[in-house]
């Protein structure tokens, strides 16, 4: 749990570019960013290996596809509806800004794309060369958003520390960020954001408390479920 007021360490996961030191808590915008990553390997290695006329897998990955997308769209909405324009507001560096909501515009048609051809793969109407086409749109789409999350933990946060306080950032999650979900996007998203964490992470999760960790760990157990017959059991 993070209180508006108290100095807690800046949360480094694995796979992550950089934790820039200030006044602000950025683990949940980490624990986001563990999301993503995690499904971006997922689905590219799901779609590389998935035979074209596995129409009952391919339902399964257009589901939990949709579950990932509109998560990662929800999370840019935020960023540029609400924390980009209060950074640019504030003084932030304009070249930094502009660069990662260019990245954003450039990741929409990889998600369009490979929506598409999920789609398509599901309902059998795609082929061997739609399969191909997803592989190769999936591997893109991790690339691109992987080095655009890495550039945002390096540079966009350290904006963030610089520019905003710990204030300004609970008033973004809860005026902005929190309120693109409704209650029946919750426990999807919550078991979304903590499968694979550790109690100690669990309590980085927004509004945190030690009687939410059982509740989150309920949700991860029964979104892992569910992944595992999408991509088989993970380790």
């Amino acid at each position: 749990m993070t209180t508006l007021d108290a100095p807690v360490g800046q949360l480094l996961l694995p796979g992550q570019a950089a934790a820039p030191d200030g006044p602000v808590d950025l683990a949940p915008m980490y624990l986001m960013h563990r999301g993503f990553r995690r499904d971006l390997h997922l689905f590219a290695a799901a779609t590389a290996a998935t035979p074209a006329g596995d129409r009952r897998r391919w339902r399964r990955l257009a589901r939990r596809f949709a579950l990932f997308a509109g998560i990662l769209h929800k999370h840019h909405h935020g960023e540029d509806v609400g924390l980009w324009p209060l950074l640019h507001e504030r003084g932030a560096d304009p070249a930094v800004l502009d660069a990662l909501e260019a990245e954003h515009e450039g990741i929409d048609p990889l998600l369009r794309t490979c929506t598409e051809d999920l789609t398509a793969l599901a309902a059998g109407t795609g082929d061997e060369s739609t399969r191909e086409r997803l592989a190769g749109c999936t591997a893109r789409l991790r690339d691109a958003l992987c080095a655009h999350l890495a550039h945002e933990e390096r540079d966009g946060m350290a904006e963030v520390q610089r520019y905003l306080t710990q204030e300004d950032w609970h008033r973004l999650d809860v005026e902005v960020f929190a309120a693109e979900y409704g209650p029946r996007d919750m426990p999807g998203v919550m078991g979304w954001v903590a499968s694979g964490l550790t109690r100690e992470e669990l309590l980085r999760m927004p509004t945190a408390t030690p009687a939410l960790v059982p509740i989150a760990r309920f949700f991860a157990w029964r979104f892992d479920r569910s992944d595992a017959r999408t991509f088989g059991p993970r380790s």
